[in-house]
């Protein structure tokens, strides 16, 4: 079968021909037609994550597919042949990126039928790291108001939506057409950031959710409230910040469940949930793909099709 390899770090990503991968007793065996790239992806083909994720290669990329399955383990129960189905792989792992992925069958969720493969390729980080922050470690509640850092990219993209469904106010901060991208999404207040400060137009806000690092995130610590939270999903918070500012501040490290999928795919079908995608190419045009995640101007997701 045909998949994307990486033999190295800081190495190009090269489409080769690999064997089919053999399942376990607990495992499925999917035939992916789409997947999704990722920041992860980007930082795990630098290097820079190897403390964390360490990579032995030749690896296949990728953690983020849709598609049927083909076979099911020995032990495998509640699946068949022919479900369509979701998954988020071990990043580690990897194997997104091929024409066939080996899955453990209790990181499976099943696509609704009105649910596209394209577009539930590009939920399982995006939406799950969002779902992650808001709910269960920011227990955002009803009423009260979030700022959401780059609310046309992916992950921001599903916040701002999930935050509205949760009846908190959403205000997000995006560039060009990422403005109305985030306003039609839902959010009640964009900050076009290269034009205005965030930090000058904002107080008393309940959450940030910190997607960029860097500056933004240091000045996020003044638009809080007393006791309010920032979580940030790219570099640990400071902590003398934090409490300088009589706040709470977390890392947010998104890792594979399966049962966190799950309620993010059911809560999907029913809220109407929108995946915000910047481009799907096929897998022969990986390059152009990698190339456009790299380049941190993606309008959320670059999916990629086997198919």
């Amino acid at each position: 079968m045909k998949a994307v390899r990486l033999d190295g770090y800081n190495e190009v990503p090269v489409i080769r021909d690999i064997a089919v991968p053999e399942i376990g007793p607990d495992d499925v065996l999917v035939r992916v037609h789409a997947s999704a790239l990722n920041p992860l992806d980007v930082k795990l083909q630098t290097g820079v994550l190897h403390d964390y994720f360490p990579l032995e290669f030749g690896y296949t990329l990728g953690s983020d597919l849709a598609g049927t399955i083909e076979a099911v383990g020995t032990d495998v129960t509640g699946w068949s042949k022919g479900d369509k189905v979701v998954a988020r792989l071990d990043p580690v792992s990897g194997g997104a990126f091929g024409a066939f992925a080996c899955i453990p069958a209790k990181q499976l969720a099943t696509v609704p039928d009105s649910v596209s493969f394209e577009t539930a390729a590009g939920i399982p980080t995006a939406a799950g790291t969002a779902w992650q922050a808001l709910l269960e470690i920011g227990d955002l509640q009803v009423g009260q108001t979030v700022l959401i850092h780059a609310g046309a990219g992916g992950v921001g993209s599903f916040a701002i939506q999930l935050a509205r469904a949760l009846g908190a106010r959403v205000i997000a901060t995006a560039s060009g057409d990422g403005v109305e991208i985030a306003r039609t999404l839902g959010a009640d207040q964009v900050i076009d950031y290269r034009s205005d400060d965030f930090a000058e137009m904002l107080s008393d806000v309940d959450l940030v959710l910190d997607t960029v690092g860097g500056e933004t995130q240091q000045k996020s610590f003044g638009v809080l409230r007393s006791g309010g939270k920032l979580l940030s999903l790219v570099a640990p918070p400071d902590e003398a910040l934090a409490s300088a500012h009589n706040v709470t501040a977390s890392f947010v490290f998104h890792m594979s469940d399966g049962v966190r999928l799950r309620s993010v795919m059911s809560s999907i079908g029913t809220n109407g949930f929108k995946t915000l995608i910047d481009q799907v190419v096929p897998l022969d045009d990986f390059a152009n793909a990698f190339a456009r995640q790299a380049s941190g101007r993606a309008r959320g997701k670059v999916l990629v099709t086997m198919d």
